[in-house]
């Protein structure tokens, strides 16, 4: 501004440029004020609200684990893309009455700090062997994924089969599904790394909480749904997506060939099929992924000759927040099968709506 007075412009010239300059600078502050607010607020939270669980040092870097109740096997929570150990709060407690329940946090999502690529099915699995190993969880487990991490429970089965009880894999994701979608589908899944880096970016600048973006999630409790809303407010998390995302192909590429597991008890949860598809699949495209995406569910009752599989009715991808009261009954039953509890299912290779 002031080096503009010593130049030889027009009034006309001058005033413009002087406005020009000006919104810039109010363009500038009112960013780098949302963003301070942002980092401010976001570190305020989790300064004033207690972290439930652990963290281990697993590698050189800190993972995060919560576990709960008593009795073996040990079910393993993980979650799907985008998510942390929270978005089993509607399903943890009520498990944890039969068994010890453990959820955690990949690197970079929830507690757990990030870490560099790559971040593969196989180096999520040893991950995840090295922070129970860690924590002191040595019994028999079954891991239960969600989505993405229906790749990673395979990797880790794959790899660990002396420790597996069983698995179940809720609504969970295929190796190289991605080749069996319509090609505009296909072709939103290779866009998604650089839509991550841009919420990244918006996120840093704290616009999403100014917008009021960063609310309670509903369908869980008050306190648990603001921890969500504010975990996913943090820039780091689409860092951490980002890498997954990039890493989703070599994941399939690792898990194409694991399995069958042989008698192993697995048992599956998938969305309804009339359910309405993700917000981000074109319309003229939903019945095919649909049905797709069914098929697919459908063949991982090939990974075992005791696998049985539940449509939840009325359920979206996310089942444990849609129909938490069918997961928390049939998981269950389904420990007390493997425990020789109760009686074992004389359906296997089923598939009913429930």
């Amino acid at each position: 501004m002031r080096a503009l007075r010593s130049k030889s412009y027009r009034k006309w010239h001058l005033v413009c440029e002087r406005i020009v300059l000006t919104v810039v600078m109010l363009i500038a502050a009112a960013l780098g004020s949302s963003a301070t607010f942002n980092a401010i607020a976001t570190q305020y939270f989790f300064a004033y609200h207690a972290v439930p669980g652990n963290s281990y040092d697993v590698g050189g870097y800190k993972l995060h684990l919560y576990c709960t109740g008593e009795g073996s096997p040990t079910l393993i929570l993980d979650a799907g893309l985008g998510n942390d150990s929270l978005i089993w709060a509607n399903v943890q407690p009520e498990l944890s009455k039969i068994t010890r329940v453990c959820s955690y946090d990949r690197a970079g999502f929830g507690w757990s700090e990030p870490r560099p690529d790559p971040r593969d099915a196989d180096h999520i699995a040893q991950e995840l062997h090295g922070l129970l190993s860690a924590a002191g969880v040595t019994g028999p487990v079954v891991p239960m994924g969600h989505s993405i991490s229906g790749l990673y429970i395979r990797a880790y089965a794959a790899r660990y089969p002396q420790s597996i009880s069983g698995l179940v894999f809720v609504d969970g994701s295929t190796p190289l599904q991605e080749d069996r979608f319509p090609p505009e589908v296909a072709q939103a899944f290779k866009n998604e790394s650089l839509e991550f880096q841009k919420l990244e970016w918006l996120y840093t600048l704290g616009l999403p909480r100014v917008m009021g973006q960063c609310a309670p999630e509903a369908g869980f409790s008050e306190s648990v749904a603001k921890m969500i809303a504010e975990d996913e407010c943090r820039p780091s998390l689409f860092a951490a997506i980002a890498q997954e995302d990039k890493n989703f192909r070599q994941s399939g590429n690792e898990t194409l060939h694991t399995g069958a597991f042989g008698d192993l008890p697995i048992l599956i949860f998938s969305e309804d099929p009339e359910h309405s598809p993700p917000s981000d699949v074109p319309p003229q495209a939903a019945k095919s992924v649909s049905k797709v995406w069914n098929a697919m569910q459908e063949e991982l009752k090939g990974l075992s000759t005791r696998s049985r599989r539940i449509i939840a009715k009325g359920s979206g991808h996310y089942v444990q927040i849609d129909r938490p009261e069918l997961l928390n009954a049939e998981v269950a039953n389904f420990i007390k099968q493997i425990r020789g509890e109760i009686p074992e299912p004389a359906d296997y290779g089923s598939t009913t709506v429930e």
